[in-house]
């Protein structure tokens, strides 16, 4: 198997492709809505709150984290969905996995978005009290 040259035409398809899965996502999956309007949230609070860089970095990670694994789940059930029409437990068992694994993102994102904003929102909250 011969491989094609590097071809900066090709990237740039590629990214394209990449990028219209994002609009894809956001357009037609509701649960992706839901976690675009929780990060834009998070990056408003973020820089009223003037959080660090190490917090921004675990901000940004988080967020690119629920949306990966978002990407993937949603991979898979299309994929599913067009290998079989009916009802059967692998099937279940395979869009039940990869909506655990958004489940565990959002949940980890949560709690550490808990540490970092819970304590500037108390401290903001007793400054302004």
């Amino acid at each position: 198997m011969t491989k094609d040259p590097f071809s900066i035409k090709k990237r740039v398809k590629s990214f394209r492709h990449a990028i219209r899965g994002l609009f894809v996502l956001v357009k037609e999956e509701h649960n992706a809505r839901i976690h675009l309007a929780a990060a834009m949230l998070v990056i408003i609070l973020s820089v009223f709150l003037k959080i660090s860089c190490m917090e921004w970095i675990a901000v940004i990670l988080l967020i690119a984290l629920v949306f990966a694994t978002e990407l993937i789940n949603s991979s898979l059930e299309r994929l599913c969905d067009q290998l079989t029409q009916e009802r059967q437990y692998w099937v279940k068992q395979v869009k039940d996995l990869a909506a655990g694994s958004v489940l565990i993102a959002a949940i980890a994102a949560a709690i550490i978005g808990g540490i970092i904003f819970i304590p500037k929102l108390w401290q903001l909250f007793h400054t302004m009290t």
